[in-house]
């Protein structure tokens, strides 16, 4: 690409030279395992082959014939996460589709699916980050019966995309498409939610005042509306071209969201083995399409938790990206988007104003996307500048035009900041992730004396005894995925917000995560090494000043730390499941490398 820009040119370079030998170690099994299971009536004996197809009625005939291609259904579905609730009703939709084109849905298997929303600050907010692995693991045993031609993966929110996407690269050598159920429709605004949010966090609103604020706002099926981890999720999977073009988040329950969905099977059906557009899922994800991935979570201020998703799902690929690459491709990406914690505005807006369509017409006219990447929709990414409609009853895809409103979306000439919304941090204290697309340029350097906590409910309890009402660094230890599971710190947002706006210089250092609607006080994050085990984070005594600077880069703390013995751990603490991923914590990685479990075990 001739105009690409040559710090995109040299990180993609840099990722492709370090993953050399893991990509070509997986590519060549994903060779192997392709041929191995080519044709299902040789793969399987007749025994398996018929346990396989026993249920499948009308379709049996073709499955058992190979009349067709066969495409399995990777599902997260379930009631309780408002995203995934429009999910039950697609196999039967899909199946009908399906048969259009002569070919025929399987559901593979179903995957557990979390929601961060109803796990925050709870105890099960500790089996999050390893859900993921748990999700990665229950796709390749759905995929493990080898019945199926290409896969369609239903899910979108937080850890399962990522963990979708993990296990489906394990079997690589099918295509696959991820089919969006949409974002909901827009509540009270988010200004009025995160003000009663701080309210509360004050003594000023009751328990039956933020429910109702909180009720309001996620009020129907679909993703929720502010730009976290789970919009952030689609988003890169059009920037990688793993789904339809500008199929993220048109609402559920429209005629576009369900021309949508079907238009993705019959492509599940056109770019099989047996076709004459084969397009396995290992070719589709590799190192220009993870920079991609990369490139657009800068350009729209997306989830921090991707800092630790993007290095597990291209380690499943045999690629290897770390924070050093995120951070240097920060600096050459423009901030395209304002979409809340980042502005006042919902992904709706965003949507509405130009959506992902503007953002991937705009991001490779300024080369900072690589156009040539092979797609499932084709195999340029120029497709993915586009806004899907409906042409009476006909899907189209048509330009998006300028931007419907500035406030939210510019264009690459015009941006709201020169480069991305995600920087690397380190120094004495360790190496972490901060993002920037959200604080005030003001306060992105913070000096201050420590207070060292080890849970985010003792934060609560010194904020309420007023403690903490001073320019101050809150450091919360023991929070790494092999201490906990790294869980998110969400109860924490409101009480800095609130100790910011009195004031108050304040910033946050953790080794634990913080929500994908992470907002307006500063923080060093995911830092590494994590403080079990060792890590900077254990030395750390309260009153010791730490200095934490977004435009350097730093993270370090002026005290001797030398000469002190590490704080312990408290134990685990059992219930709620939390002992059943011991064996999670014990291997789990370092979050640079993804905090996986699964991945650093299996020698990936």
């Amino acid at each position: 690409m001739s105009n690409l820009d040559p710090t995109i040119a040299r990180v993609t370079e840099r990722i492709i030279d370090k993953s050399r030998d893991s990509r070509r170690r997986y590519l060549e099994l994903m060779r192997i395992e392709g041929e191995k299971h080519a044709d299902r009536n040789v793969a399987l004996p007749c025994s398996n082959l018929a346990h396989g197809f026993a249920a499948m009625g009308e379709d049996k005939a073709s499955i058992l014939s190979q009349a067709g291609p066969n495409i399995g259904v990777v599902s997260a579905y379930n009631d309780t996460i408002s995203s995934h609730q429009p999910y039950g009703a697609y196999p039967p939709q899909m199946k009908v589709w399906a048969r259009e084109v002569g070919a025929t849905v399987q559901v593979a298997g179903c995957t557990p699916a979390m929601c961060d929303g109803v796990t925050q600050g709870t105890d099960g907010m500790e089996l999050s980050l390893f859900s993921r692995d748990v999700i990665a693991l229950a796709t390749a045993v759905s995929l493990s019966h080898v019945m199926y031609d290409s896969v369609a993966i239903l899910g979108m929110c937080d850890k399962i995309v990522p963990g979708l996407l993990m296990g489906s690269l394990r079997f690589g050598y099918l295509p696959a498409l991820f089919i969006s159920a949409g974002a909901m429709p827009t509540g009270i605004s988010n200004r009025e939610k995160q003000a009663v949010r701080q309210l509360y966090a004050e003594g000023k609103a009751t328990r039956a005042e933020l429910l109702e604020s909180e009720a309001r706002s996620y009020h129907s099926p679909g993703v929720c509306t502010f730009y976290g981890t789970a919009n952030s999720n689609l988003m890169m999977l059009e920037m990688m071209g793993l789904q339809l073009p500008g199929a993220a988040y048109i609402n559920p329950g429209t005629p576009l969201r369900q021309a949508l969905t079907r238009a993705s099977v019959h492509r599940l059906a056109e770019v099989t083995r047996n076709g004459n557009d084969y397009r396995p899922l290992a070719e589709c994800v590799d190192e220009k399409s993870i920079v991609n991935a990369a490139v657009g979570l800068l350009a729209t201020g997306g989830s921090t938790n991707h800092a630790i998703h993007v290095p597990a799902f291209a380690r499943a690929a045999g690629i290897q990206i770390d924070w050093n690459d995120l951070s240097e491709l920060s600096s050459a990406v423009p901030m395209l988007a304002r979409v809340y914690p980042n502005g006042p505005d919902d992904v709706n807006h965003f949507q509405n104003a130009g959506g992902l369509g503007f953002v991937v017409r705009e991001l490779l006219g300024a080369g900072l996307l690589h156009r040539d990447i092979k797609t499932m929709f084709g195999d340029d990414l120029g497709a993915y500048a586009q806004e899907p409609w409906l042409h009476g009853d006909r899907l189209a895809w048509r330009d998006p035009g300028p931007s419907g409103d500035e406030t939210v979306l510019r264009p690459a000439s015009n941006p709201f900041s020169p480069e991305g919304g995600m920087r690397l941090v380190e120094g004495n204290l360790g190496r972490g992730i901060t993002k920037t697309s959200a604080v005030d340029p003001s306060r992105w350097t913070v000096e201050a004396p420590c207070r060292v906590f080890e849970r985010q409910e003792d934060v609560a309890q010194a904020f309420a005894a007023g403690e903490l009402d001073m320019d101050v660094v809150v450091v919360v230890r023991f929070q790494g995925p092999k201490a906990n599971g790294m869980p998110e710190l969400h109860k924490l947002t409101p009480i800095l917000g609130v100790l910011q706006d009195r004031g108050h210089r304040v910033a946050l250092v953790t080794d634990g995560r913080m929500s994908g609607a992470s907002g307006k006080v500063p923080g060093a994050i995911h830092v590494s090494p994590e403080a079990l085990g060792g890590g900077p984070l254990a030395y750390l005594r309260d009153g010791d000043v730490i200095r934490l600077s977004a435009e350097e880069g730093s993270l370090s703390t002026s005290a001797d730390l030398s000469g002190r013995e590490p704080a312990r751990m408290r134990e685990t603490e059992l219930g709620t499941g939390r002992e059943l991923f011991a064996m999670f914590r014990t291997g789990a990685d370092e979050a640079e490398r993804g905090g996986s479990a699964m991945m650093a075990l299996a020698g990936l």
